[in-house]
C-alpha cells in the first residue's frame, strides 16, 4: 500500500511538468528582430553550402574543417554521384607549418584551379588538383591529391583590389591610389605612381554600367588592363567622422548633375617589358568607358563608349601594343537612354565570333556577331529579358543563360543552341535560380534555387537538356520551422496607365481575422534595377515584413513601373521625372488595399530607403490625405544633388531638364507634410550624401512643417552590422506610435 501511495505522489507531482510541457509545445514562438536581420544575435537563415567546381568532374565543397567533394560523372575509380575527402583542415595547417606560411581557420576563401591540359579524358579536360590557399601572409598553391605545397606568393600588406590570374600567377593589387603587380615569382612592381586626386586599378564611373572592378587580365595573364581615373577636378563633399575628438573631415570626390566629372582613360601593362601603353580614346571629357574585354589572342582589346548623355554607344576595338583605335564595330543609340552593362563574350570555340547583349528591342537579348562588326543573327528574342551569360557548354555548342522567360518573377537557367537558338529549360521551371557552370567544357553545373515554399536548394545538374541527370547537395529546411509565420500572397493589378500589369506581395498576420480592420504598411523602392516581388523564398518578402506582420500590420510591396526586369519601355515610362509615374501606380495600390474589407484606409502608412526613401517622402507630400505615417530612410530629395552617372540617365541634366528637376524636387512640396514623417540618413552616406535630408528639413522649417529627423553616425547608405537591429526597432516604434 505504501509502495502505491508513493507511486501515485510521484504521478501527480510529475502532472503539472507534463501539462506545462504539452501547453509550450503547442505555443509557437514569434520570431524577433534578432531573428529576422542580418547582424541580430540570433539571426536565422536557411543552411547554405559553398561549392567550387574541379575541372567538370567534381565539385568541392569548401567547408570549415574540410573541402569534400562530389563526383559529377563516371570516371577512372569514380562513380557519378560519389562522395571522397579533398583535404582536411589539419592537413593543409600542416603543410604550411612546414614553410611557415600562417595557418588557416577555414576553407571559405580557398579557389579551385581550372586551366586545364591538352590531356583529353573523354570529352573532359585534364586539370591539376590545385588549391589556391590565401593565410592573409601568403598565397599559396597545394596538390590536394598529393599533399604538396608547390607555389607560394607574398600577399602585400593593406593590399586592397587584389586580382589574381590563375595561368601566370600574377597578382594585381592596389595600395592607396595607386596599381602594382607582383609577378609569380614575388617580385613586386610599381605600375602607377599618381598623385592625390587620380586613382588607378580601382572600379570607375561610380561603379555604373556593370562595372565592379579595375583591372582586367588577358587570357594568357601577361597583360594587364586597368582604369585610370582622374578625378581632380571633381567637387570635394565634406563628410564628418565624429569618432575622433574633434570631428574631422573626410572629403570624397562626388560629381553631382550637370556639374563636373571625372575623367577616365585605359592602361594596358605588359609584365614582360614592364611598360604601359594607353588607349588612344580621344578626349575623355564627358564619356564613359566600359565593359573591357580581350581579344582571345589579346592582340586586342574591345570595349563600349557612351557619351554623357547616355544615348549613343560604340563598340570599340584597340590595339593593345599601340592603344591605336583599329575599329568601331558598330554603334547604338535610344532617344533615352543606352545602358551597356555587359561585356562581350568570345564563344570559346570560334575566336571570329562574340556574343552582344542588348536591349534594342525593347528586352536584353543576345546578338551573334563576326569580329567585322556583323550581325550574324538574334539569339534571343520576346518579352522576357536575359539577366547573364553563365557561359557555355562547349560539348553542345550551347551558351547558358539566366532568363525571366518562365516568369518576370522568376530568374530561370536555359539552354541555347548557337546552331538553331533552340532554348531548352535546365532545372525545375520554379523559383529563382542562379548557377555555376563547371571547370573548362561547362558540361555540368551547380543550381543554386529557391522558391516561396523553399529557403535554398542546391542540385548538380548537366547543362545538356538531353541528359537529366542531377544530384541534390542540400534542401534546407525552413529556418523558421517551429515559429508562427505570417501569410504571404502574391497578385497583380493594374497600373495607373490602366493596361500594365504589376505585381504585388501581400503579408497578413498568422492568427488574420478577415472581419477586423487592420493597419497597413507599404514599403516601397520602386527605382530602376531593383525587384521587391519575387518567386523566391517568401516571395521576397523582408525580415521587418514578416516581424510588422506578425505584430498585426497588413505589408503590401507593389513593383510599380521603373522597377526591374519588365523590359526598358516598362522601365524608362519615368523618364525625366522620377517619382512621378512610379507614385500614381503606388496610388492604384492603395486603392487596391481599401477595396479589401479587412484594410483600414485610415491607418496607411509606407516606408523604403534610398530609391524607396525618394519615393516614401514623395507619397507623404503628393498624397497627404492617403498616407498617415512614413519613414524614409536616405532618400533622395532633390536629384540636383545626386550623382551624374545614375541621375542624368533617368533624368538628364538639370541645364537640360530643368522643368523634371523642379518637380522631382521634394523640397519644393515640404509645405505639404501633413502626418507624420520621420527621415532617417547615415552621417558618412557617400551614395545619397546627407544634404539630401538637411536641406529638406530646413525646406520644413521655412514651410512650417514638422517631420521628425534621426541620424546613425558611422553608417554609409544603409545601416548594417548589429545597429541594423536599432533601425528597425526605431522604425518599429514610429509606426507604433502613430499610426
Amino acid at each position: 500500500m505504501k509502495i502505491i501511495c508513493k507511486w501515485m505522489g510521484i504521478v501527480l507531482l510529475a502532472l503539472p511538468t507534463l501539462f506545462a510541457t504539452n501547453v509550450m509545445a503547442q505555443v509557437l514562438k514569434k520570431p524577433t528582430l534578432e531573428d529576422l536581420l542580418p547582424g541580430g544575435e540570433t539571426y536565422r537563415i536557411a543552411e547554405n553550402k559553398w561549392y567550387q567546381w574541379y575541372g567538370d568532374a567534381a565539385c568541392l565543397e569548401l567547408g570549415i574543417d574540410s573541402i569534400k567533394g562530389i563526383w559529377a560523372v563516371n570516371g577512372v575509380g569514380a562513380k557519378a554521384g560519389e562522395n571522397f575527402t579533398v583535404i582536411t583542415l589539419k592537413e593543409a595547417n600542416k603543410l604550411l607549418a612546414e614553410k611557415e606560411l600562417g595557418k588557416l581557420r577555414n576553407f571559405y576563401s580557398a579557389k579551385t584551379i581550372n586551366t586545364p591540359h591538352s590531356a583529353v579524358i573523354g570529352i573532359l579536360l585534364q586539370v591539376d588538383p590545385l588549391l589556391l590557399l590565401n593565410t592573409g601572409k601568403y598565397r599559396v598553391l597545394i596538390d590536394w591529391k598529393k599533399k604538396e605545397l608547390i607555389w607560394n606568393q607574398p600577399c602585400p600588406a593593406q593590399a586592397a583590389n587584389e586580382d589574381w590570374n590563375e595561368v601566370s600567377r600574377h597578382l594585381a593589387y592596389t595600395l592607396n591610389n595607386n596599381l602594382y603587380v607582383m609577378t609569380n615569382d614575388g617580385q613586386t612592381r610599381q605600375v602607377t605612381t599618381e598623385a592625390e586626386g587620380i586613382v588607378c586599378g580601382q572600379s570607375v564611373h561610380r561603379n555604373e554600367f556593370g562595372i565592379n572592378k579595375g583591372t582586367y587580365w588577358s587570357p594568357q595573364g601577361n597583360l594587364l588592363a586597368f582604369y585610370r581615373m582622374d578625378e581632380s577636378m571633381v567637387t570635394q563633399y565634406p563628410l564628418v567622422d565624429i569618432t575622433a575628438r574633434i570631428g574631422e573631415l573626410n572629403n570624397v570626390r562626388y560629381p553631382m548633375a550637370g556639374m563636373t566629372s571625372h575623367k577616365v582613360t585605359v592602361g594596358i601593362y605588359n609584365t614582360e617589358t614592364q611598360k604601359t601603353v594607353y588607349l588612344n580614346t580621344g578626349d575623355p571629357t564627358d564619356r564613359y568607358f566600359t565593359n573591357i574585354s580581350w581579344a582571345p589572342d589579346a592582340k586586342s582589346i574591345y570595349l563600349i563608349e557612351l557619351n554623357r548623355d547616355q544615348n549613343h554607344a560604340k563598340l570599340c576595338q584597340y590595339n593593345t601594343e599601340t592603344g591605336e583605335l583599329m575599329a568601331t564595330l558598330f554603334e547604338e543609340t535610344h532617344p533615352k537612354y543606352v545602358e551597356p552593362q555587359h561585356p562581350i563574350v568570345f564563344l570559346p570555340w570560334d575566336n571570329n565570333k562574340f556574343i552582344y547583349q542588348s536591349q534594342r528591342d525593347g528586352f536584353n537579348h543576345l546578338y551573334l556577331y563576326n569580329v567585322k562588326g556583323e550581325l550574324l543573327k538574334q539569339l534571343t528574342q520576346d518579352e522576357w529579358l536575359v539577366q547573364q551569360v553563365l557561359g557555355f557548354n562547349r560539348q553542345t555548342q550551347h551558351v547558358i543563360i539566366q532568363s525571366t522567360e518562365t516568369s518576370p518573377l522568376q530568374s530561370n537557367i536555359y539552354s541555347v543552341s548557337l546552331k538553331d537558338c533552340k532554348r531548352s529549360l535546365l532545372g525545375n521551371s520554379e523559383g529563382i535560380h542562379s548557377a555555376q557552370l563547371s571547370g573548362f567544357m561547362g558540361t555540368h553545373l551547380i543550381d543554386k534555387s529557391s522558391s516561396p515554399t523553399c529557403p535554398r536548394s542546391i542540385k548538380i545538374m548537366s547543362a545538356n537538356p538531353k541528359k537529366h541527370r542531377e544530384y541534390t547537395l542540400l534542401t534546407a529546411e525552413d529556418p523558421f520551422k517551429g515559429f508562427t509565420m505570417p501569410n504571404i500572397e502574391t497578385g497583380t493589378i493594374k497600373a495607373a496607365d490602366g493596361v500594365t500589369d504589376l505585381y504585388y506581395r501581400l503579408v497578413k498576420p498568422a492568427d488574420f481575422d478577415p472581419a477586423k480592420k487592420y493597419p497597413t504598411i507599404i514599403y516601397v523602392y520602386g527605382g530602376p534595377h531593383a525587384q521587391m516581388v519575387t518567386g523566391g523564398w517568401q516571395n521576397g518578402a523582408r525580415g521587418w515584413d514578416i516581424y510588422m506582420a506578425n505584430k498585426g500590420y497588413i505589408m503590401f510591396t507593389l513593383d510599380n513601373r521603373g522597377s526591374d526586369n519588365r523590359g526598358l519601355e516598362f522601365e524608362n515610362v519615368t523618364f525625366r521625372h522620377l517619382g512621378i509615374e512610379e507614385g500614381k501606380d503606388q496610388v492604384k495600390g492603395v486603392e487596391f488595399l481599401k477595396s479589401l474589407p479587412y484594410v483600414d484606409g485610415n491607418r496607411i502608412g509606407v516606408h523604403g530607403w534610398s530609391f524607396g526613401g525618394h519615393m516614401t517622402t514623395a507619397l507623404m507630400l503628393r498624397y497627404p490625405e492617403i498616407f498617415k505615417v512614413g519613414v524614409a530612410g536616405g532618400p533622395v530629395i532633390d536629384w540636383g544633388y545626386y550623382e551624374i552617372m545614375y541621375g542624368e540617365r533617368y533624368m538628364d541634366t538639370p541645364q537640360s531638364n530643368p522643368e523634371g528637376y523642379e518637380q522631382c524636387n521634394l523640397k519644393n512640396l515640404a509645405g505639404n507634410l501633413k502626418g507624420h514623417l520621420l527621415l532617417i540618413h547615415d552621417d558618412h552616406d557617400d551614395t545619397c550624401v546627407p544634404q539630401h535630408t538637411l536641406s529638406f528639413i530646413k525646406a520644413c522649417v521655412d514651410a512650417r512643417t514638422y517631420p521628425d529627423l534621426f541620424i546613425y553616425p558611422t553608417h554609409k547608405h544603409n545601416v548594417i552590422g548589429r545597429d541594423r537591429v536599432h533601425l528597425h526597432e526605431k522604425i518599429t516604434r514610429y509606426f507604433e506610435d502613430n499610426l
